[in-house]
């Protein structure tokens, strides 16, 4: 994760972002710090990068890399206003002993993949349409040695795959169908049959941008009918409010970069 400190809308590069509309730092801080708080206090070890002058998109750490068993994909930025993110990233997975495979293709990291342990013998779903391009589904096979399944997203407030799609377990996920192609959901619909599915205002919420553990869902505080369909399907709803992070177009998933050694 990466905290707030030089987070702003200064630019607008999803529907999301308003640059006419104030952001709060303070209480952008304050709300990462929830956060934070709330994924160590479920146990989980969080690793924190130092924001960097004229980047206030850092905050948004998973789109700096894809990670799966001890290799780390890097991210290649499509809008310049974030490329340099990407050497700051990079830093910090060859600090931890990471295997790091520089991208060659524009993807933007976990914002465009998920990673399915469980699924088909290890499965990644790949997000294209918007920022990351279907070339680098084809890098990431190569260099994660996983199958990739490419899903086209359609409608650009799902600009990102981890704004209508997320992974609830090892192999089970929750999505928005109309963020998709028809063909895309055909594909979702025939590899998991017993998917979660979440409905426009679940979505509009930012409900569908979680992270889950398998048994807690940590999750937008506004998406209260999401948190009621994932109780449902057996999860524990962990609700946290990121009302300024939603500003810039992400909300608990855009905050965090998930590590798979």
């Amino acid at each position: 994760m990466c905290p707030p400190e030089r987070y702003e809308v200064a630019y607008a590069i999803n529907p999301w972002m308003d640059t006419t509309t104030p952001v709060d730092t303070e209480l952008a801080l304050k709300q990462w710090e929830r956060l934070r708080e709330t994924l160590s206090g479920l146990g989980h070890t969080v690793h924190v990068l130092a924001p960097e002058p004229h980047l206030p998109d850092m905050v948004y750490a998973a789109n700096g890399a894809f990670t799966v068993d001890g290799v780390s994909y890097g991210a290649r930025f499509k809008y310049a206003q974030r490329t340099a993110e990407a050497a700051a990233h990079r830093a910090f997975y060859d600090a931890g002993g990471w295997e790091f495979r520089a991208p060659t293709q524009t993807n933007e990291g976990e914002g465009d993949f998920a990673y399915l342990p469980a699924a088909y013998g290890g499965m990644v779903l790949a997000g294209y349409g918007f920022r990351t391009e279907p070339a680098a589904h084809v890098e990431a096979q190569d260099v994660l040695g996983r199958p990739v399944v490419s899903l086209h997203l359609v409608d650009p407030r799902f600009y990102h795959l981890d704004t209508a799609l997320a992974a609830l377990d090892d192999r089970t996920v929750t999505y928005y169908p109309g963020a998709f192609s028809t063909a895309a959901q055909r594909v979702l619909r025939q590899l998991f049959p017993d998917a979660v599915l979440a409905g426009e205002a679940d979505a509009y919420a930012f409900g569908l941008n979680l992270v889950s553990d398998g048994r807690n869902v940590v999750l937008n505080s506004e998406a209260t009918g999401m948190a009621r369909k994932v109780e449902a399907a057996g999860y524990t709803p962990v609700l946290v409010e990121l009302s300024e992070l939603k500003k810039g177009g992400g909300s608990v998933k855009c905050c965090v970069a998930e590590l798979r050694p």
